[in-house]
Formats: C-alpha cells, structure tokens, sequence
C-alpha cells in the first residue's frame, strides 16, 4: 500500500466525497485507512458496562475507509494526486547509496 501514517487526503468517493483528513493507521491486510478529521467517516458504538468503563454507553469512533476511495493530497499546490516510487543515488562518505523514495506524480515533489 503506498499511504503511510500521517499523509493527508482527500476523499474521492463516497458519503464524505471532497473532504480531508489525516491518515490515523493504515490496515494492509484489508487494504483500509482510518482517517482523522473534522466529521469524517464516524460511527457510534454501544458498549456494555465493564470494569474498564463501568457506566458503558456510546461513544464514536471513527471507521476504515477503504484505500481505493482516498487521494494524496499534493504538498505543492494541493489538489489530489497519485504516489509514485522512484529510486535516487546520494553521495554519502564517498559511497553512492541508493535508496526507494515515494514521490508526488503531479508536481515530482519528495514525500516523507
């Protein structure tokens, strides 16, 4: 999967269509994110009284949305774009090191 934690989005599809947000955690096995944002994909979960939390009741959390239906958001001029990977050779104590680096499509801006 090319997103990493911490990478802003967008959504393209979906009820929350056009919103961003910032990547929480990334589930590879079922190919989701779990964004942060500002009334992105929440849902409310019933929980029964516990030790842990003896009242119970609802609280909301928010839920994985899958990685098809989000977009990087370019850092330069911060319309969407796609995560491309391209290897790039530096010069580190007289060896040449080469290393895997994702990059922005749109701009060819370095990402972190």
């Amino acid at each position: 999967m090319k997103f990493k934690k911490g990478d802003k989005v967008i959504i393209i599809s979906g009820a929350d269509k056009g919103k961003e947000g910032t990547i929480l955690k990334v589930l590879t096995k079922t190919n989701r994110v779990v964004l942060e944002g500002e009334g992105l994909t929440k849902i409310k979960k019933h929980l029964k009284p516990s030790q842990v939390n003896p009242d119970g009741g609802i609280i909301e959390i928010e839920k994985p949305i899958h990685a098809s239906n989000v977009m990087l958001i370019d850092p330069k001029d911060k319309t969407r774009t796609r995560i491309g990977y391209k290897t790039v050779t530096e010069t580190k104590n007289k060896e040449e090191v080469t290393k895997k680096v994702r990059y922005a499509k749109k701009s060819g801006k370095e990402l972190k």
